[in-house]
């Protein structure tokens, strides 16, 4: 599998082919099925990644596959601040619960715009 052969990966929507919100995405690299639970158990599990390699995919390693983690990826000082708070946290919740999670507040270049 790429993650085992690079050590990271970047993850993404693919929108317009598929849905652009990005839970969905996570949802789908950890748990390996759709959005109606199918396959029962997850396709093809071996390929799926963990919470956190999921997370770093979206994030800090998508800003290094494009080479921008130095502006993006993480929250740290001089970076742009792009980011969102969920109502509950997707690294605890059930797995299944994930593409159901709300988005409370997005933050772009620091500023709040909802």
């Amino acid at each position: 599998a790429l993650m085992e052969q690079n050590g990271w990966l970047a993850a993404g929507s693919d929108f317009p082919v598929e849905h652009i919100n990005p839970l969905y995405g996570f949802y789908a690299a950890v748990a390996r099925m759709d959005l109606e639970y199918y396959p029962e158990g997850g396709f093809q599990m071996e390929n799926a990644i963990t919470r956190e390699q999921a997370l770093r995919a979206m994030t800090i390693w998508a800003a290094k596959s494009n080479f921008e983690e130095h502006e993006k990826g993480s929250i740290e000082p001089g970076k742009f601040a792009d980011f969102v708070v969920l109502e509950k946290d997707i690294m605890q919740v059930d797995v299944k619960e994930v593409p159901k999670v709300k988005v409370l507040q997005t933050f772009v270049g620091g500023e709040r715009v909802y």
